[in-house]
């Protein structure tokens, strides 16, 4: 096994390492603010900015947001290990939930992902940069959806069929949401109070929310005027 340490990222790369060593280090260290990554072979053991964890939790409290205001059922696992022996590579995303699969998920208190499904959607913060390659996890642990942030700027990749991750101007996890004004408004509130940022957002999605509520009663024959309880509530 060999090691590079680099002390200006505060990170520590090695080479050569079994999967038992992996699962021990994992073990020995846990609770620890670290970062693991583990890639065939490689594990990239590091620290992360505070930056990186103030937009972390920024993009998580958007989420949040978004599930409670279009009342989604989501069950968070933040930055669980997710781990696959088989496959050789394991990381724990910044953020990550279960969407699609929250039913199916709810009650489990471990997760083996030889059987049980990866989480539905995961955040990846892209400040505290990684030399292991965690798209690539991802992409071999099937994660369907990575939300991808440098600080500036938030894209949508979601997992084609071929193994690869492509760019989407939608997200298969919330498909009706007008993501580019999401990022603009985190642009716009990125020093702004969590409350303040809540309750903007909050407002972005209820205005978007009511106006695909009328356009859908204006398809189904109604009138903005008429007698639908739907469509009076969808009324500004």
């Amino acid at each position: 096994m060999s090691t590079a340490y680099s002390p200006i990222d505060q990170r520590l790369l090695l080479t050569n390492v079994e999967w038992p060593t992996y699962e021990r280090v994992l073990r020995d260290l846990e609770g620890r603010h670290l970062r693991f990554n583990f890639d065939r072979g490689q594990l990239e053991i590091m620290t992360v900015s505070a930056e990186h964890e103030r937009v972390k939790k920024l993009l998580a409290r958007l989420l949040e947001v978004l599930t409670e205001v279009l009342n989604i059922p989501v069950l968070s696992l933040g930055n669980t290990t997710f781990r696959r022996e088989d496959a050789a590579r394991g990381l724990e995303p910044d953020e990550c939930w279960y969407i699609a699969h929250e039913s199916q998920m709810r009650a489990r208190d471990e997760i083996d992902l030889v059987i049980a499904p990866p989480p539905d959607l995961v955040i990846e913060i892209e400040i505290s940069r990684s030399v292991v390659d965690r798209m690539e996890i991802y992409a071999a642990l099937g994660v369907p959806e990575v939300w991808r942030c440098d600080g500036r700027t938030l894209i949508v990749e979601v997992l084609a069929d071929d193994g690869r991750y492509i760019e989407s101007d939608r997200s298969p996890a919330f498909p009706h949401v007008p993501l580019s004004g999401i990022v603009e408004h985190v642009n716009q509130t990125k020093r702004a109070l969590s409350g303040r940022f809540a309750s903007g957002l909050g407002s972005l999605l209820r205005s978007h929310n009511a106006a695909g509520q009328r356009r859908r009663c204006v398809q189904a024959g109604f009138s903005e005027t008429g007698t639908s309880e739907a469509c009076a509530e969808a009324r500004p």
